[in-house]
C-alpha cells in the first residue's frame, strides 16, 4: 500500500492509502478531518469540496494518490483563531440550515471570490451549480457569499 504525503491545512500529513482510496475518505478516515462531508459519492452534491493547490475540488472525484505532494485545505483549515470571513458571513446571514452542505458551500464560495471579488447573484448561483442544498433554497447562501466577498476584501 503506497504512502501518501501532502500538506493539509498548513501541516505535513501522510498515511497509507490503497491506490483506489478517494481523497475524501483519506481526509476523513486516515487523517480524522471529518468536516469534509461525504454526500452522494457521485460528485453531484459538492459537500466534499476542498482546495487542492488553491483550487476547489470535489474530493470524492480525486484519488488520495493524486493529491500526493499537494497543498490541501479543508474547512478545518480556514479558521485561524477566529472564523474565516466567509464562515462568519454564513453564520451571520443564516446561510445554513442543517449544515451538511455548508463546508462544501464555504469552500466553493472562497474559490469563487478568488476568481471574482464582487460576484453578482447570478455569478454565485452559476458557480454553485455543483453544490446542492436540500434545506435553504439558496437565498441566504447567496446573501452570505456576497457579504463574505465584501469581508474578504478588507
Amino acid at each position: 500500500m503506497p504512502t501518501v504525503s501532502m500538506t493539509v491545512n498548513g501541516k505535513a500529513a501522510s498515511g497509507d492509502a490503497e491506490p483506489r482510496t478517494l481523497l475524501v475518505h483519506f481526509l476523513r478516515e486516515t487523517l480524522g478531518l471529518t468536516g469534509t462531508h461525504v454526500g452522494c459519492d457521485t460528485s453531484q452534491c459538492g459537500a466534499c469540496v476542498v482546495h487542492v493547490d488553491g483550487k476547489s475540488v470535489k474530493s470524492c472525484t480525486m484519488l488520495a494518490v493524486q493529491a500526493n505532494g499537494a497543498e490541501v485545505t479543508t474547512i478545518e483549515g480556514l479558521a485561524n483563531g477566529e472564523l474565516h470571513p466567509m464562515q462568519a458571513a454564513f453564520r451571520e446571514h443564516h446561510g445554513l440550515q442543517c449544515g451538511f452542505c455548508t463546508p462544501g458551500m464555504v469552500m466553493s464560495a472562497i474559490d469563487l471570490v478568488r476568481h471574482n471579488a464582487t460576484p453578482s447573484e447570478s455569478d454565485i448561483r452559476e458557480w454553485l451549480e455543483g453544490n446542492i442544498c436540500r434545506c435553504t433554497g439558496y437565498h441566504n447562501i447567496v446573501k452570505a457569499i456576497q457579504a463574505g466577498a465584501q469581508a474578504m476584501k478588507g
